[in-house]
């Protein structure tokens, strides 16, 4: 599709010279993603898109212009796209998020709001919608496509089915079918994700993919089925696999997912990069502010082995030809005037930030205006959880006896998510589950917080926590209420805290709460500012690290601990998940 001009013979006539543009920039070292080309040039834009391009004698044009700004000889590239987010990772609201990351240089983002939709469902896409879409920014939504993630596997607040799709791929910022995880049902064709991938296809919407771990005859079943791109690749293995596959690789940096390396050094020495792109995934709002946003994706890139200009193309044309818009991702005539002025090709310290022809952010420092804005669904709580006591706490053994088969959901490592189960005999202290002995073993709980009832209680070992409790709303991808801890009564605290407060992420040591970062809109996002989102968020972590927890960025620790898309297993509401054979185990076996 194309991004169409307000008026069509008022830029050809721009472009021609005989009427005054809007804006011309010059002096710049323009970077041309055509050719791989950098050239003196100035730039010329008229209601919103780019008219001419002139190398040649730019001064004697500059009549042509209303407005002339002076480019110092910096490098002029695309506003930067992110290939695929989740906006409620940030903890922030569209607006507020627009005003986190503008100064940045990110002036699209293609977003996913499946978090939201599984706490409220179809509304939440409209929310998401119409709250990020008069924003001196664009912010696509991609329709949610496994809400819940898995059927029959877990209880969501909502259910998203091929209707649901068919009515959404009406709103006009829509663009796509979001990641499609259930990749199981994907290459066995089964009937509710094809159901939704054809409705999808049937409005012109790109199928956007999530495929971890995948190789050989499943990925090419999974592109046959329909989705074109994964943002899920974290070996080297995977992305080669995958371009050569035809995948649409979107690399991903997120808050505590970093697979740029692994990526890239497959990849970097390919011929072609067409098929890369760059993405955060999910990025937390202290990070947009102090690190940065898609601007410190493409630093990664260019630390680990790509040349500026590939690591441009691949955060902007190539983003753009992946999500199907013929006219976004370059600064050239007839393209969207979604435009930077940076320092150089390697560091991309953005200096100043143009959307639709309009200067919205200068030296770090928004300067569009951002409106706030009343939504009914910003002030609702979305905490349903059933009434549990500290009793409920205490993991009973279900057989007597001094010890208790256990499949304990085991994680590989402190940075991955991917767990397994593992059985293990676990000692029985009068009737009680007893992990006192064991510095790695932690309890687990799964609270659904949409009414259904349903609470897991199980054991954990290499989660990280050495003492007292963590627990929080934002847990992939049903949102329930996910609780780890060493003991009942710190773990009833933080589970009384969450509960009372809306939802969000606390923690706690002895029976008290030392850490509360509040959330109260869908759990998942604050009503706050970004400069005190991120504050909140820095001392939330460090409290994290003080029980024991040892990432960099222990937040999202917690978040895929529920979420039974990634292998091998994973916990719900319902009960211990066999992810890959779709299907629940028991914590006792027999």
């Amino acid at each position: 599709m194309k991004i169409q001009p307000k008026d069509r013979r008022e830029l050809l006539k721009a472009a021609m010279g005989k009427i005054p543009c809007d804006l011309a920039v010059t002096n710049v070292r323009y970077v041309n993603l055509f050719t791989g080309e950098v050239y003196p040039a100035t730039v010329f834009v008229h209601q919103g898109f780019v008219v001419h391009v002139e190398v040649k004698e730019p001064d004697k044009e500059l009549s042509l212009a209303k407005q002339v700004i002076d480019g110092e000889n910096h490098f002029l590239i695309p506003g930067l796209i992110d290939a695929h987010v989740h906006i409620e990772s940030s903890m922030l609201t569209p607006r507020n998020f627009a005003r986190a990351v503008l100064p940045r240089g990110t002036t699209t983002v293609v977003t996913d709001p499946h978090e939201i939709t599984n706490v409220f469902g179809e509304e939440a896409v409209r929310y998401m919608h119409d709250a990020g879409y008069d924003l001196p920014m664009t912010q696509y939504i991609d329709i949610p496509s496994c809400v819940p993630s898995v059927p029959g596997l877990e209880k969501a607040g909502a259910v998203i089915d091929a209707q649901a799709v068919d009515r959404l791929a009406k709103l006009p910022h829509v663009i796509g079918l979001a990641e499609v995880m259930d990749f199981i049902g994907v290459v066995e064709g089964e009937d509710r994700m094809m159901d939704i991938i054809e409705v999808a296809e049937k409005n012109g919407l790109y199928i956007q993919g999530h495929l971890p771990g995948a190789t050989g005859r499943m990925v090419s079943a999974y592109l046959i089925g329909g989705p074109t791109t994964c943002h899920e690749t974290r070996e080297t293995w995977e992305a080669v696999e995958k371009l050569r596959a035809g995948i649409h690789v979107d690399a991903r940096e997120s808050s505590i997912t970093k697979n740029m390396a692994a990526i890239l050094a497959g990849v970097r020495d390919h011929k072609f990069h067409d098929h890369l792109s760059l993405c955060t995934d999910d990025r937390e709002a202290d990070d947009i502010l102090y690190v940065g946003h898609m601007d410190e994706v493409l630093r990664q890139a260019v630390k680990n082995g790509l040349d500026g200009i590939t690591a441009l193309k691949s955060a902007t044309l190539n983003t753009a030809k992946e999500i199907g818009i013929e006219n976004l991702g370059a600064v050239a005539p007839g393209y969207v005037a979604d435009m930077l002025l940076v320092d150089n090709l390697a560091d991309f310290t953005v200096l100043s930030v143009f959307h639709h022809g309009t200067l919205v952010a200068k030296d770090g420092k928004l300067v569009a205006d951002i409106q706030d804005k009343p939504f009914e669904i910003e002030t609702r709580n979305s905490m349903n959880v059933p009434t549990l006591t500290l009793e409920d706490f205490r993991l009973k053994a279900p057989t007597s006896g001094d010890t208790v088969k256990v499949n304990v959901l085991t994680y590989y490592s402190d940075l991955l998510s991917v767990t397994k189960a593992v059985t293990e005999e676990v000692p029985v202290k009068d009737g009680l589950v007893d992990i006192s002995g064991d510095p790695e073993l932690c309890y687990a709980m799964i609270i659904n917080r949409y009414g259904a009832g349903g609470v897991t209680f199980g054991l954990v070992r290499g989660f990280g926590l050495k003492k007292g409790a963590n627990g929080s709303t934002v847990s992939h991808d049903c949102h329930n209420l996910s609780i780890v801890f060493k003991d009942a009564e710190t773990g009833f605290a933080v589970y009384q805290a969450l509960a009372n407060c809306g939802g969000g992420m606390a923690c706690g040591e002895n029976g008290k709460i030392t850490g509360l970062l509040k959330l109260n809109v869908g759990g998942l996002m604050s009503d706050q500012r970004p400069e005190l989102v991120a504050e909140q968020s820095d001392a939330m972590k460090k409290a994290l690290n003080a029980l024991g927890l040892p990432q960099k960025n222990p937040l999202l620790r917690i978040a895929t601990m529920a979420l039974p898309v990634i292998p091998e297993a994973k916990f719900s509401d319902l009960g211990l998940v066999d992810v890959l054979g779709k299907k629940l185990i028991p914590i006792f076996p027999q």
